[in-house]
């Protein structure tokens, strides 16, 4: 599956409709981190047809970011039935993703 990147108009549908676990990297293109992550939240996403996994620009999507009470990125956050189920900060190693789903 590949990446879907999340806006306030398909927020609902994409993730608190969805009928598989979500992944979501909160991320912006200044972030050096972001950059270490997103290759593999990537990886994740080809990998892993049971969950979904999308990506939230900061920048562009400030509402969903302040929903989720971004405070510092990237953040990663998991969610099932529309309920968050993880959360972390920083970057992390694919192991340390991959456990959290």
């Amino acid at each position: 599956m590949s990446v879907i990147n999340i806006t306030n108009s398909n927020f609902q549908r994409e993730v608190m409709e969805s009928d598989r676990p979500v992944l979501i990297d909160f991320w912006a293109s200044w972030c050096g981190p972001c950059r270490m992550v997103s290759p593999i939240v990537d990886e994740i996403a080809d990998e892993r047809p049971d969950i979904k996994v999308c990506k939230v620009n900061v920048d562009e999507q400030q509402e969903l970011a302040a929903q989720f009470g971004v405070m510092s990125i990237p953040t990663l956050v998991t969610m099932k039935g529309g309920q968050i189920t993880g959360r972390t900060v920083g970057a992390r190693p694919k192991s340390q993703i991959v456990a959290m789903l």
